[in-house]
């Protein structure tokens, strides 16, 4: 992951991720076609052989928003439930912590 700028790593639990490209199925995302089953089935299964593969590099994102920590925050809601708006702001404020910690700007009304 080469960084030119700040890098987000929007973490969504692989359970949420896998049930929503099964409803559209996994023709939409060529990466996930591989595994046999149903696409729920299907889906998962690559979505955690990738996380495992890819899981360091996520780690070194500067910000990582998670979906999990947001419905918590907001009353143990499901991820699904949650607004763009809520994780945009979450989003927000982890550029904006991260950006403190570096000495740089900060995003004003946060």
């Amino acid at each position: 992951m080469q960084k030119k700028g700040i890098v987000v790593w929007l973490d969504v639990p692989l359970e949420a991720l896998a049930q929503r490209i099964a409803a559209v199925d996994t023709h939409s995302r060529p990466l996930l076609h591989y595994e046999h089953g149903d696409p729920y089935t299907k889906a998962l299964k690559r979505l955690s052989y990738l996380l495992e593969l890819r899981g360091k590099n996520y780690a070194k994102a500067n910000a990582r928003v998670s979906l999990e920590e947001i419905a918590g925050k907001l009353g143990n809601r499901d991820v699904s439930d949650l607004t763009p708006t809520e994780i945009a702001i979450e989003a927000l404020q982890q550029i904006e912590g991260y950006l403190k910690e570096e000495g740089g700007m900060v995003i004003a009304g946060l």
